[in-house]
């Protein structure tokens, strides 16, 4: 029987829960446990599930044995269990952690809230699996970074990626938060061209021609994406089509479907029954996508809760040195994930 990889979730947030559920879903790891410092329903709802929960910390420790949960031990009891420790904590926590995790000889997976230099490497599955083994450390990019790396690199692997121009119109906050912070009525542009995204995506594929622009919008679902690429050559419709199509982890919908907004995009998801309405893919609009000559137009939404689950689960196999080959990686998680190319196929 293959080894399993133990892993270990530090955070069980957002992100946190996603992957964790992801993990219990691989045939080929085991969860042995979350760790948090919060003793609210979101540790309650890993307790009611049979997951065993760790304290992150001391006080973290006697909050939770107040509020009557039954802790397995500390974080540091967790991480002498396991060979991988995904870190989900909020942004800015996870290099406190770091030293922690090498000193324990533990692999590390950190969030694009993290900055590159944490790591030295930050992680696509798609792009960039390879460079990852042996390593004892990397960082997941953010949501839109993830979907900027896989969209454009599918353009670069059929040589028609000559540069790219997006402007992101992102989420105002997660909707968990959305009682108390994000904005209401407005829409506030980041303060820098380029927006963070287009250098974090060249710190996974240096030789990208990338330039984005960003904004926040008074919604907290999903974000939508705008590009302009300079081709390298005419091309038609179909020829960009199916250089899209055969890169995992994009989907298509169309607007002749019903699928005319972001928040079509989520109705969807949760009438297909996914977890939490997740959605691993990059929905592009085909039926918008235009090109004239060597430019190419289009747009698409991206879950800012999800996109980044599986790409985590790669980057575990791949700091485990389990399965060398990223394509036998990608497909393995895909298929414990019901990942999907076309949403709406009936076979």
């Amino acid at each position: 029987m293959e080894h399993k990889i133990k892993v270990a979730v530090n955070g069980y947030g957002v992100i946190g829960k996603r992957v964790a559920d992801a993990v219990e879903a691989q045939e080929d790891m085991e969860l042995v446990g979350v760790s948090d410092v919060t003793a609210d329903y979101r540790v309650a709802s890993a307790v009611a599930k049979g997951i065993p929960v760790y304290a992150s910390t001391d006080e973290a420790r006697q909050q939770m044995r107040a509020a009557g949960y039954p802790l397995v031990g500390g974080l540091s009891d967790l991480l002498g269990k396991v060979d991988v420790v995904v870190d989900c904590t909020p942004a800015g926590i996870g290099a406190a952690n770091v030293d922690l995790y090498r000193s324990l000889g533990v692999k590390s997976v950190f969030q694009g809230g993290e900055k590159h230099s944490l790591t030295g490497h930050s992680f696509v599955a798609h792009a960039n699996y390879k460079s990852t083994l042996g390593r004892d450390t990397t960082r997941v990019v953010s949501c839109n970074t993830t979907a900027t790396v896989r969209t454009l690199t599918a353009l670069q692997d059929a040589e028609l990626l000559s540069k790219a121009r997006g402007v992101l119109v992102r989420r105002a906050t997660d909707p968990w938060e959305s009682d108390h912070s994000g904005i209401m009525n407005t829409v506030v542009p980041e303060g820098r061209i380029p927006s963070h995204q287009g250098p974090d995506a060249q710190s996974v594929v240096p030789n990208l021609d990338v330039v984005t622009m960003a904004a926040k919008g008074a919604h907290t679902q999903n974000h939508l994406h705008f590009w302009t690429v300079e081709l390298t050559r005419a091309a038609e419709a179909e020829e960009v089509l199916a250089a899209l199509k055969a890169m995992p982890r994009i989907a298509f919908v169309k607007r002749s479907d019903g699928v005319v907004a972001v928040n079509s995009t989520v109705e969807l998801m949760q009438d297909l029954g996914r977890p939490r309405g997740d959605m691993y893919e990059v929905a592009i609009w085909e039926d918008i996508l235009t090109v004239q000559g060597n430019e190419l137009f289009w747009t698409y939404t991206i879950d800012n809760q999800a996109i980044v689950t599986p790409e985590n689960i790669d980057a575990i196999r791949a700091l485990a040195g389990t399965v060398e080959d990223g394509a036998e990686s990608i497909r393995r998680t895909d298929r414990a994930l019901g990942v999907r190319a076309d949403f709406t196929a009936t076979d």
